[in-house]
């Protein structure tokens, strides 16, 4: 979720000023997306000179109160009727970081995995430990957004350990095919002696990651 379209959401309810943008912003993603003031307040410029929202005052204490002006309403409509795409999403750090390691020379590909799974395990479990230990069907909205966020993280972490369970499979399947390749190419044999292993054979693939986590 884009910044500007949550704080485009939040105002759709009605006025607010910076501070308490930030305080339902964080609320709303159950804290997993802390704002700092000056990206609320950077946002709003932007939003005010694409003229979807107004300044339309200042409270009692003096802050700046926000309206959503049309435009601004039929952003946030078309936002939440838009699918959002793969390509639309940020870069995925990990897969870069994996991709580097695996084309740079001397880098135990197989101790990022691993030390990354551990990461990646540790944080399921504290995730599930939240969601256990929060009721079923919490009662107020903000609670309701916060529970969906938690699963959300739960199910990409699940997701995570099973990819680099994947990972690590592929990265030994290759290495222990390459040698076989290089004395093949060099001593020139055929049949099937010469033939690379398939993928998928050879290796064990271990026990994915979330059921580790629930064991």
């Amino acid at each position: 979720m884009s910044i500007r379209h949550g704080l485009l959401a939040l105002l759709s309810q009605g006025p607010r000023y910076g501070y308490q943008l930030r305080t339902e912003f964080e609320s709303s993603t159950g804290a997993t997306w802390p704002l700092n003031i000056g990206q609320v307040y950077s946002t709003l410029a932007r939003l005010e000179r694409d003229e979807r929202v107004t300044r339309v005052g200042a409270d009692d204490e003096g802050r700046f109160v926000y309206r959503i002006t049309p435009d601004g309403e039929e952003e946030v409509r078309r936002w939440f009727a838009t699918p959002i795409a793969r390509t639309d999403r940020p870069r995925d750090e990990l897969s870069i970081k994996l991709a580097m390691a695996v084309t740079t020379p001397g880098v135990d590909v197989v101790g990022v995995v691993q030390t990354q799974r551990t990461a990646t395990l540790r944080s399921l479990q504290e995730l599930t430990r939240l969601k256990a230990d929060a009721p079923a069907v919490p009662a107020g909205q903000a609670d309701r957004a916060w529970r969906l966020v938690l699963e959300s993280m739960i199910f990409q972490a699940e997701a995570e350990a099973r990819w680099l369970d994947h990972c690590e499979a592929y990265v030994v399947r290759a290495d222990d095919a390459a040698p076989a390749e290089r004395t093949d190419a060099a001593g020139g044999t055929g049949g099937t002696g010469g033939a690379a292993e398939r993928p998928g054979s050879g290796v064990r693939a271990r026990p994915d990651g979330a059921e580790r986590a629930r064991r």
